[in-house]
């Protein structure tokens, strides 16, 4: 009984809590056309932290429940860019085997690997986005075109893994990579969304293995996806991004890189500095 009243004590003000991590990842996710587990991971570790989850425990539980996350709203950005014809399924043919064995490894150092280094590798690769958001102008590329194919299937593992180590869709490293390569924009975001499912998908699976006998989790977790903030996330992003994507185009492109490199660097100072307390402590 006292279990039962501590799980609806809990729920309740956490319900909320993650329905507002929602509202404002959809919102940015479409504001600022990124993938919403960006903003997704940051904060939820944020309310995780308020509502005492054991530190060990955050970024796991951040980066599996925001993979889940982005797994009907995959589907979703695929049909739509499908019927675009914005999805390259010749370079998918190539990138795909190699963006999965990414994922697969990422989900076995995620298993063996401590909060602290998830929190890491997010903090770091989130400061390197913001750097090329602020500093990079829109447009520019450093070579020509693709690379020969051995070197894209090391670029696309590479995307698998560190995508899966931080709970993030294929948007937020495919796209800038591809567009470095002279890759058309539209091309790449469209692509991109089908990359987000490839991790999404089998990278929560392995987060619920990576999971399944934790001890200390919030109720209604399946390992280290959460179910309640799985529902109230997706639910809530999904009504919040069209406001986005509509206040989108009343503001400067400009500014909005501008916008979302700031937030990620802020972000990532909080983060990397939750690591280092951690470490010093």
């Amino acid at each position: 009984m006292d279990r039962f009243m501590y799980s609806i004590a809990f729920l309740l003000p956490f319900a909320i809590g993650l329905a507002l991590v929602g509202c404002i990842s959809g919102f940015l996710a479409g504001l600022l056309g990124v993938g919403g587990g960006i903003v997704v991971v940051p904060v939820l570790y944020h309310v995780l932290a308020a509502f005492d989850v054991d530190v060990a425990l955050r970024a796991h539980i951040s980066v599996g429940t925001s993979l889940a996350t982005i797994i009907p709203t995959s589907f979703q950005s695929i049909k739509a860019h499908r019927a675009r014809g914005a999805v390259d399924t010749a370079l998918l043919k190539w990138w795909a085997p190699f963006v999965a064995l990414g994922v697969l490894i990422g989900v076995v150092l995620a298993g063996v690997s401590p909060g602290a280094l998830l929190t890491a590798v997010f903090g770091i690769v989130a400061a390197l986005v913001a750097l090329h958001m602020l500093l990079t102008p829109e447009g520019m590329h450093l070579v020509k075109s693709l690379p020969a194919k051995p070197f894209q299937a090391l670029m696309a593992t590479a995307i698998g893994t560190i995508s899966t180590l931080m709970g993030i869709g294929g948007g937020t490293l495919t796209v800038p990579t591809l567009s470095l390569c002279n890759y058309p924009v539209r091309r790449a975001v469209g692509t991109a969304s089908v990359i987000g499912l490839i991790i999404a998908l089998p990278g929560a699976i392995g987060f619920v293995i990576n999971g399944w006998k934790a001890s200390g989790l919030p109720p209604l977790s399946l390992g280290y996806v959460n179910g309640a903030g799985f529902v109230a996330i997706a639910l809530t992003s999904m009504l919040f991004a069209p406001l986005g994507a509509r206040t989108a185009h009343t503001i400067d492109p400009k500014w909005l890189r501008r916008l979302f490199g700031i937030f990620l660097a802020i972000t990532s100072v909080k983060m990397l500095f939750d690591v280092y307390r951690h470490w010093i402590a």
